[in-house]
């Protein structure tokens, strides 16, 4: 069943509450966390991706540097962040849905994601008859997650600092559930312990 261009959404707006400082313009490895998961989307087969910013949103901005001129992303500023994840995952599905049937959720602290991973949700849920496609790593549901247009609706719905996961639990029949096993770390960097995961698997000091 053919779904059409898929845009992904990446979620960056936040403001790092419980890391203590904006994690988006932390540095990883020489780059920042959030530029890790740029450059994983602009090496992967997703046709677009809209990266939604909002706290400290020209500093972050600034941080990305030439990959502002890949043709395929682009830049949404949320003005209402500071009132939860629903509202910059509204503000990324208003700027892509006129264009894109279908589309990827990504956090833009998940500096292990690799363009292979998303490569692997994307293919499995173009290829299937499902509108929700979510990854599976360790027996958990990790992001990114992928919703067809017939969804989009109740995204608009969402309040808070709520993301898809209602919507996933209360459709499980259109769910298709992918192994991610093998394709990397799905880590969120939410405190210090994560960054030093993550340094420790990137051979960091």
């Amino acid at each position: 069943m053919g779904k059409g261009p898929v845009a992904g959404i990446i979620l960056a707006a936040g403001m790092s509450k419980r890391f203590g400082k904006t994690k988006q313009l932390h540095e990883l490895g020489g780059s920042t966390i959030l530029s890790w998961v740029i450059d994983a989307s602009i090496k992967s087969d997703l046709d677009a991706f809209f990266l939604v910013l909002g706290h400290e949103s020209e500093a972050v901005k600034a941080s990305l540097g030439g990959r502002l001129a890949e043709p395929r992303l682009s830049i949404v500023v949320n003005p209402d962040y500071a009132m939860g994840m629903s509202t910059s995952l509204q503000a990324g599905l208003r700027a892509a849905m006129d264009r894109f049937s279908s589309v990827m959720i990504l956090m833009g602290d998940q500096p292990l994601l690799s363009p292979g991973a998303i490569n692997h949700i994307l293919l499995a849920f173009k290829s299937s008859d499902r509108d929700i496609c979510i990854s599976v790593h360790g027996g958990k549901m990790v992001l990114p997650v992928c919703l067809s247009n017939r969804f989009y609706d109740e995204i608009f719905k969402i309040t808070g600092d709520m993301g898809a996961r209602e919507i996933i639990r209360n459709n499980p029949e259109s769910v298709l559930p992918v192994d991610m096993e093998g394709e990397g770390g799905f880590i969120d960097i939410d405190s210090r312990e994560d960054l030093e995961f993550v340094n420790s698997y990137l051979g960091l000091k």
